[in-house]
């Protein structure tokens, strides 16, 4: 049996999804399982697709996986302590000492990245400082996709993408930083051996196979974070294609052959999955969130009418939004509802409205919060399309959904918005991708426009382009006035 089928996993926050391709790209089996732990969910996610397809016919087995994590493995591999997961802040202390010890525009240099507790050295820090008997034991930190790669494979290792997560990584040598890895006084022994995404880790081991149904001998690619497989399963593979990904969170990426200019440091930059490129990055803490926070506080009725009528409340949502003008008479938001990283690098800042008076709607609140969001995301573009060219924005994720939202890009952003088939699947698309270059069954990552069918494109609106523009001085303005009290606000 011809073994040509791409088994791509997607360890996120909160579930595994294991999804079966074939080399032209059809989606033929999806399957997502909760976590008890990754493993068990890959493990029952791996064996349902079995039951709709035979192992023989898999070619490679690839991850995705959440990003900027600590998960601290003793010598046998074996988990010392609960993943500390890439939202978690509590290296504060260590960020500011690592930054005494070494300048942050030096690291950003190094790694392209400034300091943030967000990233996986300044967690291991903690780790030494708050639970040195756990450091002692630990022999590797590892990431969701790393770990799992080594229960399947028995090689501990990380690739380029993920370690760029790290704030250890020297992203122009491709190597883990001394300098860094000194100043932050920890073993640079606990950090795994790098690979590139496309190089094979290993192959299903007897325990694996026994354990996922897989074929014993089955290769499995590296991989990357799921931010490098959403760049590749976008068709981000070439320098200038750009996208805005709006999910809980949302960024915007591109890619290019060097690191963008950014005196500022307001974005960062990535090892991109495809060798020879970097993927320059800007993230925004809670876009998709914010939305979802003022549904729950405000939208009771359109979650109760949208349960009764099986449809999603945010289907009646985008419907009321539609009722307030480009502008939502005059309301702002400011969408730091859990701090901010691009561009603000405030984990201080916090959420707003503006503008309210008693003739405002629920409406306006609405609009107003889907216009933040993506006026935020406006700035974290501006710092590159002052660099590299951009034409169009492709977009991804379940914001990408709604009419109103998309309009409000194309206008914020200026530019063409290009909406995929499968809004969700480009994680996994891309996943598949590396690992079926890693293997040769495709034969470059061109093959990703197999995979990518665009079935609708919108347009900017010239009058609302305008509108937009002179909102966004606002916006910022109001950033910076209100700054010097989020500090003074506590919860």
């Amino acid at each position: 049996m011809s073994k040509t089928l791409l088994l791509a996993h997607d360890l996120g926050t909160s579930g595994n999804k294991a999804t079966l391709f074939d080399t032209d790209g059809n989606l033929l089996v999806s399957k997502t399982v909760p976590y008890d732990t990754w493993w068990e969910a890959v493990c029952a996610s791996t064996r349902a697709i079995l039951r709709e397809r035979k192992a023989d016919e898999i070619g490679v087995v690839t991850f995705s996986g959440q990003m900027m994590g600590c998960l601290a493995v003793d010598a046998k591999g074996r988990p010392l302590k609960n993943h500390i997961i890439y939202s978690d802040q509590r290296a504060v202390k260590q960020t500011e000492e690592l930054v005494g010890r070494i300048d942050g525009k030096r690291i950003f240099e190094i790694t392209g990245h400034r300091a943030s507790p967000s990233y996986s050295i300044e967690k291991l820090m903690w780790l030494r400082d708050n639970e040195p008997e756990t450091y002692a034991q630990t022999a590797k930190m590892l990431n969701a996709k790393d770990f799992i790669n080594f229960k399947l494979t028995g090689r501990m290792a990380t690739e380029y993408n993920d370690a760029s997560g790290t704030n250890a990584l020297d992203l122009h040598q491709l190597a883990w930083s001394d300098q860094i890895i000194e100043a932050a006084r920890v073993d640079r022994s606990k950090f795994p051996e790098l690979l590139s995404s496309i190089d094979i880790v290993g192959e299903i081991t007897s325990e694996a196979a026994e354990a996922t149904g897989l074929r014993k001998g089955t290769p499995v690619v590296a991989g990357s974070g799921d931010g490098g497989c959403a760049t590749v399963g976008i068709g981000s593979v070439k320098p200038g294609i750009t996208y805005n990904y709006i999910g809980s969170s949302s960024w915007i990426s591109t890619t290019s052959l060097t690191i963008l200019d950014d005196p500022e440091m307001r974005n960062f930059t990535w090892a991109h999955p495809v060798p020879g490129y970097v993927q320059p990055c800007g993230t925004m803490q809670t876009a998709g969130a914010s939305y979802a926070w003022l549904k729950d506080q405000l939208g009771g009725l359109e979650t109760e009418r949208a349960l009764q009528a099986g449809i999603s409340p945010y289907r009646l949502l985008d419907e009321l939004v539609e009722t307030s003008p480009v502008g939502a008479h005059g309301v702002l938001f400011l969408p730091y509802l859990l701090g901010e990283r691009s561009p603000r690098w405030n984990p201080d800042a916090k959420g707003a409205f503006l503008g309210l008076t008693l003739e405002r709607t629920k409406a306006d609140m609405f609009r107003s919060v889907l216009e933040g969001i993506t006026l935020n995301l406006g700035m974290i573009l501006e710092t590159m399309r002052k660099q590299i060219p951009i034409e169009e924005m492709r977009v991804l994720g379940g914001g990408a959904k709604g009419r109103q939202w998309r309009q409000i890009l194309a206008d914020v952003f200026d530019l063409p918005i290009l909406v995929p088939r499968y809004l969700e699947e480009a994680t996994s698309m891309g996943a598949a991708v590396i690992g079926g270059v890693g293997v040769g069954l495709l034969d470059s990552f061109d093959r990703i426009g197999s995979f990518i069918q665009f079935t609708d494109t919108v347009y900017p609106i010239s009058a609302h382009v305008k509108r937009y523009r002179e909102a966004s001085v606002l916006f910022d303005e109001a950033y910076h006035v209100l700054e010097p009290l989020f500090s003074k606000i506590s919860g």
